[in-house]
């Protein structure tokens, strides 16, 4: 077995991991000025801020019952509608404190990057 390197991506993305990506993202998506806290969004409007999220940490991208499942550890109210319905098939809603964390959560890390 060869031993990875700095530059291999993580084959899978676990508990804690999922969950730094999803606060990653949630603050990605208020960072580009969209509204987060307490709003009933469509489960694809975050997918764009979880690739970045992945792409940042150079993990692989969360499947959607990966990344429903974090956003539920972290606080978030997820709720699963049906798939004729939606593409991806969840419903987000943010509150406050979570939004407010995230938004924290990526200032930090951008201002210990630079």
């Amino acid at each position: 077995m060869r031993q990875p390197t700095f530059f291999d991506k993580e084959s899978t993305t676990r508990g804690a991991d999922a969950e730094r990506v999803v606060l990653y993202a949630l603050g990605d998506f208020q960072a580009r000025g969209k509204v987060l806290a307490g709003r009933d969004l469509p489960f694809d409007r975050l997918r764009g801020a979880l690739r970045r999220a992945a792409e940042a940490f150079g993990v692989e991208e969360l499947g959607d019952e990966q990344a429903a499942a974090a956003l539920g550890a972290l606080g978030a109210n997820v709720r699963r509608v049906p798939t004729f319905f939606a593409k991806h098939p969840f419903r987000v809603n943010v509150p406050v404190a979570l939004a407010e964390r995230a938004r924290q959560y990526l200032e930090g890390l951008r201002q210990s990057e630079g």
